[in-house]
């Protein structure tokens, strides 16, 4: 969509969105992000996958896999934070 930029969550949803990622998706990506049931969330695994992409799959899920679809849970906004959070070189991660 050209022109479209995400708005930025308020603080207190920010910290929520943080746990999510941490806890929901954490409990199949692995807790540090690096894969398991599902493929690695780290910077270096996502450089290759559009920005668009992420939200969608985020959004609407991955039919066929384990992947469930969050949109009923997350607006387009919050998918779009969390892949610029996900883009970010986390604490303590290793590439």
């Amino acid at each position: 969509m050209p022109g479209w930029a995400a708005a930025e969550p308020d603080p207190e949803r920010q910290q929520a969105l943080l746990q999510f990622l941490r806890q929901d998706c954490g409990s199949c990506h692995g807790m540090s992000l690096q894969g398991g049931l599902g493929p690695a969330l780290l910077p270096s695994a996502l450089s290759g996958k559009s920005d668009d992409l992420l939200i969608a799959t985020i959004l609407n899920g991955r039919p066929g896999t384990a992947m469930p679809p969050w949109n009923r849970f997350l607006s387009r906004d919050e998918a779009a934070w969390l892949v610029a959070q996900l883009r970010k070189p986390m604490a303590g991660a290793t590439p």
